[in-house]
C-alpha cells in the first residue's frame, strides 16, 4: 500500500497524516504573509565589520584630537566641531555601506526563497523601524549641536534597540533579543561614559556579527530554497 494510500481513511477522507501536512503548509503560508522572513544572517555579519572598521578609524580620529588637545598644539574651539563633523560623516557612511550589502544579502536571499523583497509585510517593518531610529537620529544631532556628547553612544544604542524590538513582530522574532542586548548594552554604557566608543564598537559590532553567525547557523545552513 502506498504512502498516499496509508494517509487516507477509508472512503477517501483525509487521514491524520494529512490533516498535519495542511496545518503546517497553513502555518507557513501565514508566516510567509505576516513576517519578513528573508533577513540573512550575512547582512548581520557585513553591518557589523563595517561598524568595527568604523571603529578603528573613529578612534584614530579621536586620538589625534586628543594629542592635539592636551598638548595645546594649534588647538582651538573651532577643532571640536571639526570633530564632530568628521564623526558624524564617518557615522553616514559606516551607515550606507551596512544598509547597502545588508540588502544585498537580503535580496539574494529573498531570490532564492521566490519571496518579494518589498510588499506590504516589508513597508510595515520598515516604519516600526524607521520611527525609534528616525527619532532617536535627531535626539543624538540635538545633543551633538549642544555639545553634549557624553551620551551620544548609550543613545545610539538604546534607539536602535528600541526599532528592532518595535520592528520583530514583523520579522523573525530572535531580532528581538539582539534588540534587547543593545538596549541593555547601552544602558551599562550611561554608567561609563568616556567608554562610549568602545560600547558603541561591541554593540554594533560585536554583536551583530555573533548574531548574524547564529541566524546564518540557524536559518540558513544546508537549506534549500523555498519552493
Amino acid at each position: 500500500m502506498s504512502e498516499q494510500n496509508q494517509s487516507m481513511r477509508p472512503g477517501g477522507s483525509p487521514g491524520p497524516a494529512d490533516t498535519l501536512r495542511e496545518i503546517s503548509d497553513i502555518k507557513r503560508i501565514m508566516e510567509r504573509s505576516s513576517r519578513f522572513i528573508s533577513l540573512s544572517g550575512l547582512s548581520g555579519v557585513a553591518a557589523g565589520l563595517c561598524a568595527l572598521i568604523g571603529a578603528y578609524f573613529a578612534n584614530a580620529i579621536l586620538e589625534d584630537y586628543y594629542l592635539r588637545y592636551n598638548h595645546g598644539v594649534g588647538y582651538t574651539d573651532k577643532d571640536f566641531e571639526v570633530l564632530k563633523v568628521k564623526l558624524v560623516l564617518l557615522a553616514g557612511i559606516v551607515l550606507l555601506a551596512a544598509l547597502l550589502l545588508a540588502f544585498v544579502f537580503t535580496w539574494r536571499r529573498a531570490k532564492q526563497n521566490h519571496l518579494p523583497v518589498w510588499d506590504l509585510t516589508v513597508r510595515k517593518l520598515l516604519w516600526n523601524v524607521l520611527i525609534p531610529l528616525v527619532a532617536g537620529g535627531l535626539f543624538v544631532l540635538a545633543m551633538l549641536q549642544y555639545s553634549e556628547w557624553h551620551f551620544v553612544a548609550p543613545a545610539c544604542l538604546i534607539f536602535y534597540g528600541l526599532a528592532l524590538v518595535n520592528g520583530s513582530k514583523y520579522t523573525l522574532s530572535d531580532v528581538r533579543y539582539l534588540g534587547y542586548l543593545e538596549i541593555i548594552l547601552g544602558l551599562v554604557n550611561t554608567q561609563f561614559i568616556h567608554s562610549g566608543l568602545y560600547f558603541w564598537a561591541v554593540g554594533f559590532g560585536v554583536l551583530h556579527v555573533v548574531y548574524g553567525v547564529i541566524m546564518w547557523w540557524k536559518y540558513e545552513r544546508n537549506t534549500t530554497p523555498i519552493p
